[in-house]
């Protein structure tokens, strides 16, 4: 009876244990605002489409906010921008609020922990996480849950290192920011986002070719792969520019950061995750510039997420993972708080991590 949150720029997803699998509901971080009549509202309806209505307008939610605005070829508004509430957008609290109550649901008892994923405090930029982080957590008090914070980083450890003792590198790169977290045994050394991620990626592109930035993401999810060869002044390979400077700049500031601490004597296994690690070559590319990077600690290896397909189609897919951590975190929490008969050997942790419950279930829910 425990939840964990993930809520990214670009996708809210929600991670439940149930009997013998893990559970994932999902909806895309985004509305598009429509004209309202009776007809349109009786098709949402039937259709059970997640939206608001407010006067004269109505605001599609969620996936069902992609479908339209290729139908209607009308821009989508995101609540969320460089990993935090957008404060260029009025009505971004109210829509994320929406979101995070449809695919959290109410809770199961009275009390239920829920672990929500916050970005840590950014060193390139001045972000207000402390407001997003808060607001997230006002949130999900307010449907009934205990709420904790935790590090999208530290939660991509939690999912990915059971088998290093939770010792490593969780890298979150997400749409709207990159997290990292350096940890020892499950505890964080280093702890810090960039404001950089798949959507500045899709911006420096965007102003490099002069093609919409709409066009942009769609390319790069369908037609584009690092490591293959492009066309000089392709879209795609304006693509892998943006994509290795995204990755040494990370490296850049993560080698800096270690520089500033006197990590323990360990070998360190790295975790990627993220929807903006989905690209076909993208750990290719990152365990290459990782090694020409030299960073002050001794690195294992680099945890390989598998992917092959759509969202939803493999139980190893790195956009699930910020979620899984997070869910890890608050059954944990639960197990602490729980009288135990006996003493087991086994951390609460590490018994739900080392699991890889089949089958996956994923849900957009409507």
């Amino acid at each position: 009876m425990a939840k964990g949150l993930d809520v990214g720029t670009m996708n809210i997803i929600c991670a439940t244990k149930g009997n013998g699998s893990i559970s994932f509901s999902q909806q895309r971080n985004a509305f598009l605002e429509m004209e309202s009549n009776d007809l349109t509202k009786q098709m949402l309806d039937n259709g059970k489409v997640l939206y608001t209505h407010k006067d004269s307008n109505l605001n599609v939610l969620g996936e069902d906010a992609f479908k339209f605005s290729n139908v209607f070829n009308k821009h989508i508004r995101r609540p969320m921008k460089q990993g935090i509430i957008s404060p260029d957008e009025k009505d971004s609290i109210p829509m994320i609020k929406v979101i995070i109550e449809r695919v959290l649901g109410a809770p199961d008892k009275k009390d239920e922990i829920l672990y929500v994923s916050v970005p840590a405090n950014p060193i390139d930029n001045q972000l207000n996480v402390l407001y997003h982080g808060k607001t997230v957590e006002a949130l999900a008090n307010k449907l009934g849950y205990v709420t904790h914070p935790i590090d999208e980083g530290l939660a991509v450890v939690y999912s990915e290192l059971s088998d290093s003792n939770f010792t490593g590198i969780g890298i979150s790169v997400g749409a709207g920011m990159t997290n990292v977290t350096v940890a020892y045994m499950a505890t964080p050394i280093v702890s810090f986002s960039i404001a950089r991620g798949g959507d500045w990626i899709d911006e420096q592109v965007a102003i490099a070719t002069g093609m919409a930035k709409e066009r942009i993401t769609s390319i790069k999810e369908t037609d584009f792969a690092l490591g293959s060869e492009y066309e000089i002044g392709s879209v795609q390979g304006a693509l892998a520019v943006y994509y290795d400077a995204l990755l040494t700049y990370v490296l850049q500031h993560l080698k800096r950061k270690l520089s500033e601490t006197a990590p323990p004597d360990a070998e360190f296994q790295v975790a990627i995750a993220g929807g903006s690690t989905r690209a076909r070559g993208f750990v290719e590319m990152f365990e290459k510039r990782l090694k020409e990077a030299n960073l002050p600690i001794r690195i294992s290896s680099v945890k390989k997420n598998r992917f092959a397909g759509p969202s939803g189609t493999d139980s190893r897919d790195p956009i699930y993972a910020i979620a899984r951590g997070c869910l890890i975190a608050a059954l944990s929490k639960e197990a602490s708080l729980a009288p135990a008969p006996s003493p087991s050997p086994e951390s609460p942790v590490s018994k739900f991590s080392t699991q890889r419950p089949e089958p996956i279930v994923v849900t957009n829910k409507n």
